[in-house]
């Protein structure tokens, strides 16, 4: 017999709020057919005005505040919520998401769990606590999704999920709203910062010690020191914000660069602000899958990444950009004067960067995969 009412997946994050994964999850909601597919959005924590990127206006947001109310009344508030919502299809994510799944399974669903990337004191995942819980909760997981294949290796290999279980499944990129630059982007720079031909190098990410702005800082401090003719055209963008702006700051001050540096905080015109930048840098310590990465390489900017984690998959070195070592700013400030003085480099990068994005890390195809794995079960 065909099933003819669409299946309801319950997201279990830790909490919606602007950032990389949640985007993600975001993406997977607005894009997945709606005669196939409803949803609900469950946060072990909570939700910030970010779930009103979420379209359709019937999908169901429910903070449990874990912080206030313990794990235990957790779990029992989850397994309330799973059995008034009766979902087909559970699909936690991350450490938090754990406490999920026993809930899901007694409640009658299936399961999926996902992981999308490293914690700062976690960087090769391979703690002893956060990997015993893991392979405590594997055995009530149906199906795994890892967002790179070198999360999948350390999923397999360290935190219990059997390999046969896993599906990988890249994050994709809304290549129709991330689209080069026209004319006239670098208007974005607030007017303190705007030159008669500036060259912007720009970042987003939330400001945490995992991304490793500070690396950035002192890269452009450099070039600047080397190059102190391009003090009047060179701009650095630092797009978000979090608990290491006030460092950073004071940091860019140290560095003599706060007069070339726009701290921009969180922003919902990331879109735009991409095409304003001539080069995107990622210098985090570790990453599942960036999804900033593959929106600059969607928007034809030319990308330098740290050499860890999913980015060595997303990269084609000397093709869409450059990869350095983690933390190293001396080889980061070398790469970023090779763009800078060398602009038909940045047209051809970025031209590939946007090639490989449509080509490889679209949207559709992580919406088809999702849906696979969820028909699957």
């Amino acid at each position: 017999m065909s099933r003819t009412k669409p299946l309801l997946i319950v997201h279990v994050i830790h909490h919606l709020v602007i950032g990389g994964m949640e985007n993600g999850v975001v993406n997977l909601i607005n894009r997945m057919p709606k005669d196939r597919f409803r949803h609900a959005v469950v946060c072990i924590e909570d939700y910030s005005d970010f779930r009103d990127r979420i379209e359709d206006t019937s999908v169901e947001v429910h903070a449990m505040h874990r912080s206030k109310i313990g794990a235990w009344r957790l779990r029992w508030r989850l397994w309330r919520i799973f059995r008034q919502l009766r979902p087909d299809i559970v699909h936690t994510r991350g450490l938090s998401g754990l406490d999920a799944l026993l809930a899901a399974r007694l409640a009658g669903a299936k399961t999926v769990h996902s992981e999308h990337g490293y914690d700062v004191d976690n960087l090769s995942g391979q703690a002893s606590k956060p990997a015993l819980l893991r392979r405590l909760h594997a055995p009530l997981v149906q199906r795994f999704v890892s967002v790179s294949r070198d999360l999948e290796r350390t999923m397999s290999e360290r935190w219990g999920a059997p390999r046969r279980l896993i599906r990988q499944i890249y994050n994709g990129v809304d290549v129709g709203r991330f689209r080069p630059a026209e004319a006239g982007a670098h208007r974005l720079l607030p007017a303190e910062l705007q030159a008669a031909d500036p060259f912007v190098i720009g970042t987003v990410g939330r400001l945490q010690q995992v991304k490793d702005q500070a690396t950035l800082l002192r890269a452009f401090a450099s070039v600047l020191e080397r190059w102190p003719e391009w003090r009047g055209r060179l701009r650095l963008a630092l797009v978000g914000d979090g608990p290491m702006r006030e460092s950073l700051h004071r940091l860019a001050d140290e560095l003599g660069i706060e007069g070339q540096t726009w701290f921009a905080g969180a922003r919902n015109d990331i879109a735009d602000l991409l095409r304003g930048f001539d080069v995107f840098v990622l210098p985090s310590l570790n990453e599942g899958i960036s999804n900033t990465l593959l929106e600059a390489m969607a928007s034809g900017v030319p990308v330098l990444a740290s050499a860890v984690g999913g980015n060595v998959e997303l990269l084609d070195p000397g093709v869409v950009g450059e990869g350095f070592a983690a933390g190293d700013d001396r080889a980061l400030a070398a790469m970023i004067e090779n763009y800078v003085s060398d602009a038909n480099r940045c047209l051809q990068h970025g031209a590939a960067a946007r090639r490989r994005a449509v080509e490889h890390f679209s949207l559709q195809a992580m919406v088809a995969g999702y849906a696979d794995v969820y028909q699957g079960l």
